[in-house]
């Protein structure tokens, strides 16, 4: 049975049929799971039939696309409703929950603000997490402490379900971003457990620590950060004027759970970037075809392809912080003449120095901290191609930036349906190659981006890389040899042992603190990382480690139970400081090369990330 053929099951469906599990088939669900993976599946209209053997059926009935309710899941067996069987197919099938990108579908009228508080009542700095939302966040807390203490392998359906009752009682308690933590905490586990070749550890961490992380500020915050750590439930749209835009590129996005669709990026005149979407379900069938679809935008017919390319002009205008086009009523917009890249307005995009772009994109990515809303995670480059760079993860694209940093462009999706290994892989071919490019920074300590838009090798016209393929007969050079990965341009995150506490912290996700607790002695690893000055690291790997083997005993000896509190609360602090000192790493990478013996700029270990790490201990 393929997973992705099960309709999305709500959270608190899946919560409700573990708990009403007895403690015996508690111990069998995971092996019912892994069981009825392997058994054929049947659609019928909004039914899904599980062939359990060959006298029992399993039936999910997902009216709208989504198992609403527990008795929308029957079951054919002796033992039913009390058997194992509903509960693991609930398991097993995908966990429902709206992407954030189907905010980008036009509606048909124009999205109100909306505060996930009382509207009656104003937010003051005074303004504290009711009873009800702290006894909610500390749920969530105590669930991914939970998780954090079995590690991924010791996570099962019993320790997940725990975590989704703790998502669907917070979207209650109106804590939307926490709740929606918890559910790509459930998603990444489930993908781990069954081997997904998508799934990457850091993603975990990045997950598992945003849980952790806002569960712990809506019990301490209060005013604005308070504001910020509930979160809301829907996108809130303010009215901005009349805009003149100017088409960037288009570019297709996939999810994994299954949506798909397109984004279009434009450019007002005085360089904000705004996107124009379209996602629904359907996957990456649904991004190739919505992209030669009308933007349901005003008045215009414009397809998104050509929208890249042209231009609007909108009245009534309605913007969302992070830049997204409303699509209400109220909104009109015509077609209007696009500019090339090389012209102004947009050419100034590729005027600001890299080293400004990427400290903007990454105020605006950080899930660590609340992004200003002021900017995107796009990077506008010249760039001279040097050629294929060969790395552990598979091939990517060597290139030289006008300011002399070395850049590595890897692909937005290794989907075979979309353009992007082709297009990068030709490419590849042509060095000497010079470019005008748009991609989007991968946080590393090396220059890097994902390369989404460029101008055509020839000189005419753009590429959007995930939808346009170029041809052969397009590259000036048609074969070029594959390089040996060159030497970056030294810098701060060139030699930091700042891995071996990255390491650590990703080890305790994989295994569990139990694994972490076993290391012994780590005195020669923070040696080292005092070394390269960073004590507040090598303090936190201390704690870390000491927290994992603490057990304390009663008066005959027996262990008692751990304290998953204090060991949470060591990892988000290793993970918040990584994370934070990997930032700035990534930012000093992308400052201009310096001629001459002159040193390399330092990462201070009292910057940022300490501050980071002290305010999680607190």
């Amino acid at each position: 049975m393929n997973d992705d053929r099960l309709p999305p099951v709500a959270p608190e469906v899946t919560a409700t049929l573990v708990e009403n599990l007895s403690p015996r088939l508690r111990k069998r669900l995971d092996a019912a799971v892994t069981k009825l993976g392997a058994r054929p599946t049947h659609r019928d209209g909004d039914t899904v039939t599980i062939q359990v053997d060959d006298e029992t059926e399993l039936r999910l009935h997902a009216p709208g696309g989504v198992v609403a309710t527990a008795d929308a899941i029957t079951c054919g067996c002796l033992l039913a409703p009390a058997c194992v069987h509903r509960a693991a197919a609930a398991c097993a099938a995908p966990t429902a929950d709206p992407p954030p990108d189907l905010a980008d579908r036009p509606t048909g009228a124009a999205p109100e603000p909306v505060s996930v508080t009382d509207p009656a009542s104003s937010l003051s700095s005074q303004e504290v997490a009711s009873p009800a939302q702290r006894a909610a966040a500390d749920a969530l807390w105590s669930a991914g402490a939970a998780v954090l203490d079995a590690g991924i392998d010791g996570a099962g359906a019993v320790t997940q379900s725990a975590l989704l009752r703790a998502a669907h009682t917070a979207r209650i308690r109106h804590l939307p971003r926490a709740a929606g933590a918890a559910l790509s905490v459930v998603t990444l586990l489930r993908a781990a457990r069954a081997g997904d070749p998508s799934y990457r550890t850091a993603d975990f961490v990045t997950a598992l620590a945003e849980l952790l992380g806002t569960a712990h500020r809506v019990g301490t915050a209060s005013g604005a950060e308070l504001d910020a750590a509930r979160g809301r439930a829907r996108r809130p749209y303010s009215p901005d004027g009349s805009l003149r835009l100017y088409g960037l590129f288009t570019e297709p996005v996939v999810t994994d759970s299954g949506h798909g669709g397109v984004r279009t990026w434009v450019a007002g005149t005085d360089g904000r970037l705004f996107t124009v979407g379209d996602v629904a379900p359907g996957g990456v069938g649904r991004a190739v075809g919505v992209a030669d679809r009308a933007v349901r935008l005003g008045d215009t017919a414009l397809t998104h392809r050509e929208l890249g390319r042209a231009g609007l002009a909108v009245s009534g205008a309605t913007v969302s912080p992070d830049g997204r086009l409303g699509a209400g009523k109220g909104v009109k917009a015509v077609t209007a003449r696009g500019a090339a890249w090389t012209e102004l307005p947009l050419a100034a995009l590729w005027e600001t120095p890299p080293s400004e772009q990427a400290a903007r994109a990454l105020r605006s990515t950080s899930r660590y901290v609340d992004p200003d809303g002021g900017g995107s995670d796009l990077l506008f480059l010249d760039v001279e191609l040097i050629g294929a760079v060969r790395e552990s993860a598979g091939t990517c694209l060597l290139a030289l930036s006008g300011t002399g940093i070395a850049v590595r462009l890897t692909v937005a999706d290794d989907d075979p349906a979309l353009a992007h290994r082709d297009n990068l892989m030709l490419l590849a071919a042509a060095p000497g190659t010079r470019l005008r490019i748009i991609g989007r920074l991968v946080p590393a300590p090396h220059p890097r981006l994902t390369l989404l838009a460029c101008a055509h090798p020839t000189g005419g016209g753009t590429i959007d890389l995930g939808l346009d393929r170029l041809r052969r007969a397009d590259l000036p050079d048609p074969a070029a040899p594959v390089h040996p990965a060159r030497p970056q341009p030294g810098g701060p995150g060139a030699h930091s042992p700042l891995y071996l506490l990255e390491r650590r912290v990703e080890q305790t996700v994989s295994a569990g603190r139990a694994a972490l607790g076993m290391l012994g002695d780590v005195t020669a690893e923070t040696r080292r990382i005092r070394r390269a000055g960073l004590p507040t690291a090598a303090g936190l790997l201390t704690a870390l480690c000491a927290s994992a083997s603490q057990r304390e005993r009663d008066l005959f000896g027996r262990l008692l139970p751990a304290d998953t509190d204090s060991f949470a609360t060591h990892w988000l602090t290793a993970a918040l400081y990584t994370a934070a000192v990997a930032d700035s790493l990534c930012a000093a990478a992308w400052e201009p090369v310096r001629e001459g013996p002159a040193a390399a700029p330092s990462v201070p270990d009292r910057g940022p990330g300490r501050a980071v790490a002290q305010t999680a201990q607190h």
